[in-house]
């Protein structure tokens, strides 16, 4: 399967006057076109948005949108994963138009997460106006990247890796007490990280459920200074920071965690790797930070 990148995030929100303000006022996105009193759309780049939150009964991810090449990718990729045992089904008219593609199908992982494959996302040619002047690292390395929660981490593994085609590129065990969750009782959980193109990683797979079905999504930036103004929104603000500034060992990302409205984190950060997939060594990194990244809680 071709996947090319982590293009999309759907969110649903109990809170979304909060939402506005933490994604236009602390993390520096701006509103698109087409947004609503119940649906706020969030532009970072040349697309029409990357960032989708609706209104609703519960805070929790709607999907991850993974993009692919062409029409003819995605009849592939639908015709795979329906002969690996996972539905799959086209999206109709009215969810094309409103995520602003040619062609789309919804499929689930093996723990239940929702996800959307996709191709021919419209883009906007007008000035990306910044509220601080602030500029995401995107093209085509996509959004982002965005941790999952997979209560079946081998069944997930092998999912991403050998049906959608992302490459494993570093895993890490984690104590007992760092995922609660677990559904079997282990001396250590493996989280692994994984993406499809040169980006470090676009995906990271956490080893137990959690309820709003996503543990974080990063967004990079291209300065240091941005990543640190926006450090000083989210205190000015009294935003809960759940981890200080740091830099992780294995995408050396600089960044911080910020507590997002709806129970999970977004990382803002600057400096990620980029690797050359076909010279990569998959590794365990046995630190998650070089310094910094002092969690609380």
């Amino acid at each position: 399967m071709d996947i090319r990148a982590l293009g999309y995030l759907r969110l649903e929100t109990t809170r979304p006057a909060e939402w506005r303000t933490y994604a236009l006022d602390l993390l520096g996105m701006t509103e698109a076109p087409g947004s609503t009193e119940d649906t706020l759309r969030l532009r970072m780049d040349d697309r029409v948005h990357r960032i989708t939150v609706h209104t609703g009964t519960a805070d929790r991810l709607l999907a991850a949108g993974w993009e692919v090449a062409d029409a003819a990718a995605l009849d592939r990729a639908a015709r795979e994963l329906e002969a690996a045992g996972h539905p799959v089904k086209a999206a109709d008219a009215g969810e094309l138009d409103e995520r602003r593609v040619r062609g789309l199908i919804h499929v689930s992982d093996p723990c239940g997460n929702p996800l959307e494959i996709y191709w021919g996302q419209a883009q906007d040619h007008t000035p990306l106006g910044t509220p601080y002047g602030n500029r995401f690292v995107t093209g085509d390395l996509g959004l982002g990247h965005v941790v999952l929660p997979v209560p079946d981490i081998e069944a997930a593994r092998d999912f991403y890796e050998h049906l959608l085609g992302f490459q494993l590129r570093d895993s890490m065990r984690l104590p007992p007490q760092a995922v609660p969750t677990a559904t079997a009782q282990r001396d250590f959980h493996w989280m692994h990280f994984l993406s499809p193109n040169r980006r470090h990683h676009s995906l990271g797979l956490y080893p137990g459920a959690l309820p709003p079905g996503i543990v974080h999504f990063m967004v990079e930036l291209e300065t240091l200074d941005d990543v640190g103004h926006g450090l000083d929104r989210m205190n000015a603000a009294g935003i809960p920071i759940a981890s200080s500034l740091g830099r992780h060992t294995n995408d050396r990302m600089v960044s911080f965690y910020a507590q997002a409205p709806g129970g999970f984190q977004v990382e803002y950060g600057w400096d990620g790797l980029l690797v050359d997939p076909a010279a990569w060594v998959a590794k365990e990194i046995t630190a998650d930070s070089f310094w910094g990244h002092r969690w609380n809680g």
